[in-house]
């Protein structure tokens, strides 16, 4: 393979990119909070009933569909700045941030719209049943009424991970995550002389608990990095910073908005087999998702690192790091793995008393030995690839693999075949394994480093922005 060190005239950074796990352990711990949200949302659903878990369940995955829209400008947004700061070009970082959270937030007003008017066609679409309904709706038009603040965490966070503040940004997720159970609590069981709202309440708190952390995110990407957003920035977007922010988050979202869609429809599937199949769905994805938390850290700091290399020109020691962090990943996720076979049955009971749901959930969970593992490679190889500028193709691997194998192969084993979801967890495992080995193999043998140089070349341009277009 031939491989560049550094292209000539490029300039050297002052300080090499932050180490992996002073990157990593932070996100690790920013993504368990993440995570934590919706566990105590689902253990405290619970506690109403498993009707309202499956309900929440059906519904958040409505609501991921429009958050995995609002990672197109923060995931460009992330691997721009890193480019920049490889370069040493702080000016350059800032701008990229300014014009992806303007536009961010234009994005989440947009879709808190839609979802205010959709939400009922929405749920009908994931084949809710009316006593599912009744939980489902008045959760999903608060929490899609206040999506245009998730924008915008989204983006801010982006930001500060690029710039190495990762610790900055668990502390306001760990404050958000305290505001959130402590709200639910109060306003799901009417504590303290408040109204009980039950599922409204989970919904009013996580709203709240979103504008507490958009106003932190606020005050630390102005102190930390000096990024300020006046009223003329909303309407003032360089067109040229817009596209190539596009460019570098559009192919990247666009694969996880397949995955969402392709699993949308798994999930109406399983809401075929019964209330408890859907629930026993709802209850092993919480656990499945809590088990790649380690490695998707992992991968958030890869991506961190080999952004800051390409963008310095250091092709060959992105290479390397990239290779070195997916061992590591693989070894993490085993082993994080084989906890929670061993545990299962605890952890499964934690939401629910229904032997049938224990007893199915914790057949899949042991089927997680085989599918953390693939997933790892996905989480980092890929991660990796978007940060060298190499995006579209892990869209079309992405497009072929999650509607010709996993969506297809969860219809057939699942649902013709009758093999229930040990047929759909069959299915995810196939697509994560060949997916992930298809992405090891194109990086091992460089064919990322064409768009890394043209990433590369464009970071290291400076614009003469007097002159620049703009979106007014």
């Amino acid at each position: 393979m031939s491989t560049v060190s550094r292209l000539p005239g490029t300039h050297e950074p002052d300080a090499p990119p932050p180490g992996l796990l002073r990157l990593a352990w932070p996100i690790f711990a920013e993504q368990s909070l993440h995570m934590l949200t919706n566990v105590v949302s689902t253990l405290m659903a619970s506690r109403i009933g498993d009707n309202a878990v499956a309900a929440l369940g059906s519904a958040s995955q409505i609501l991921v569909m429009f958050l995995v829209g609002f990672n197109v400008l923060a995931v460009g947004a992330s691997i721009a700045t890193t480019h920049h700061l490889g370069l040493d070009d702080r000016a350059g970082a800032r701008r990229m941030a300014r014009g992806a959270v303007a536009t961010n937030l234009w994005l989440g007003a947009l879709f808190s719209v839609l979802l205010g008017v959709l939400a009922p066609t929405l749920l009908r679409w994931v084949q809710l049943t009316p006593p599912l309904m009744a939980y489902a709706l008045p959760y999903l038009h608060w929490m899609g009424g206040t999506l245009f603040m998730e924008s915008m965490i989204f983006a801010l966070c982006a930001v500060l991970r690029a710039h190495g503040h990762t610790r900055e940004v668990m502390y306001v997720i760990l404050a958000q995550n305290a505001v959130n159970a402590g709200l639910s609590a109060l306003l799901i069981f009417g504590l303290g002389g408040l109204p009980a709202l039950g599922v409204t309440g989970i919904a009013i708190a996580a709203s709240t608990s979103r504008l507490l952390a958009v106003i932190a995110l606020w005050v630390l990407v102005s102190r930390r990095i000096g990024l300020r957003l006046r009223l003329r920035h909303l309407f003032n977007i360089h067109l040229a910073d817009l596209r190539r922010l596009l460019s570098l988050g559009f192919p990247a979202v666009l694969e996880n908005i397949s995955w969402f869609a392709s699993f949308t429809i798994i999930t109406a599937l399983t809401a075929r087999m019964g209330e408890r199949m859907l629930a026993t769905q709802a209850y092993t994805m919480q656990i499945a998702q809590i088990e790649m938390l380690a490695c998707l850290s992992i991968g958030i700091g890869n991506e961190i690192i080999v952004g800051r290399l390409v963008g310095a020109g250091r092709f060959e020691e992105a290479r390397r790091q990239c290779l070195a962090n997916m061992r590591l990943g693989l070894i993490v996720t085993a082993g994080v793995a084989i906890v929670f076979a061993l545990t299962a049955p605890w952890a499964l009971r934690l939401f629910t008393d229904d032997p049938q749901i224990v007893a199915l959930g914790r057949t899949l969970i042991l089927l997680g030995l085989l599918l953390e593992p693939g997933r790892s490679f996905n989480l980092i190889i890929i991660n990796a690839l978007r940060a060298s500028g190499d995006s579209r193709f892990p869209l079309v691997a992405g497009l072929l693999s999650q509607w010709g194998i996993m969506l297809l192969g969860a219809w057939l084993l699942g649902t013709h075949l009758g093999f229930g979801l040990v047929g759909v967890w069959a299915a995810l495992i196939l697509d994560e394994w060949l997916r992930g080995l298809f992405m090891l193999q194109r990086w091992r043998h460089g064919r990322w480093l064409e768009h890394a140089k043209r990433v590369q070349a464009e970071a290291a341009r400076q614009p003469l922005r007097q002159h620049s277009s703009t979106f007014t």
